[in-house]
């Protein structure tokens, strides 16, 4: 199938938004690439890239993205494809409707082109201590030892990597808002799960306690669907509401 295809001469269309810069108006343009076997978006945006044609044959500047590992696995290559917020290296041509659309997500500010500004989703992160304080500058050891159970369920939650999808698909997160979003409050709940991160528990609390935390979340479930990597966020969701719960009647009572 494959071989007749190439001998059909089948072409692959795309239609790219661009933005020249980041207070630039948006617009599109149409590029018309030879087909390959097994092609993903990526591969087809590199080949633009060499070759900056559109449909039309004008010639055209490169287009702009972010890639890495080109195995879903950083997180870099997010945009909205057929109107889909997922990884461009993982989106494969033969199972996607033509004319494949290919947007930046619209959640973060554009920069140029597909290449987008994550800073809302690192600023969440940072909001929340999303780490675990250690001294770097010994050898501590092994540390201490998880419950396999909590091993397991906690090793999905590590599974992040920030690509922003679950961002851009959830309909509270946005320009009106100060939602830090699920990526966030999913990585309080794998920090305040950790024998070492436990001792910081209360501060992520708290952080999920003000306006734009928890209560920012309107249970759309769109994180949770979206998610590449099948994170559980709406159940760490849940999870932190009930802990955050807690933590305020805990508070009340020690007044």
């Amino acid at each position: 199938m494959s071989e007749q295809a190439v001998k059909s001469n089948k072409t692959v269309k795309f239609v790219v938004t661009r933005q020249d810069e980041p207070n630039a108006s948006s617009y599109t343009e149409e590029f018309e690439l030879a087909y390959r076997p097994g092609m993903n978006v990526i591969s087809a945006l590199m080949e633009i890239q060499r070759n900056p044609v559109d449909s039309h044959g004008k010639e055209t500047t490169p287009v702009c993205w972010e890639s890495n590992c080109l195995e879903e696995v950083c997180g870099a290559c997010s945009m909205v494809i057929n109107g889909k917020p997922r990884q461009a290296c993982a989106a494969l041509v033969d199972k996607l409707e033509q004319p494949i659309t290919i947007a930046p997500m619209s959640t973060f500010p554009v920069v140029r082109d597909l290449v987008i500004d994550r800073s809302r989703m690192f600023n969440a992160l940072k909001k929340v201590k999303a780490w675990i304080p250690i001294d770097g500058t010994y050898d501590l050891g092994p540390g201490p030892r998880m419950a396999e159970k909590k091993r397991q369920w906690a090793y999905e939650l590590s599974k992040c990597m920030t690509c922003g999808v679950c961002l851009e698909a959830c309909p509270n997160v946005n320009e009106k808002t100060t939602f830090i979003g699920p990526a966030a409050i999913s990585q309080v709940r794998l920090f305040n799960s950790h024998p070492t991160g436990e001792m910081n528990q209360e501060e992520r609390l708290e952080a999920l306690m003000t306006d734009d935390g928890l209560e920012g979340c309107g249970n759309s479930q769109n994180c949770v669907r979206s998610c590449p990597k099948g994170i559980p966020l709406t159940t760490s969701i849940a999870e932190m509401n009930k802990q955050t719960t807690k933590h305020m009647f805990k508070r009340w009572l020690t007044v």
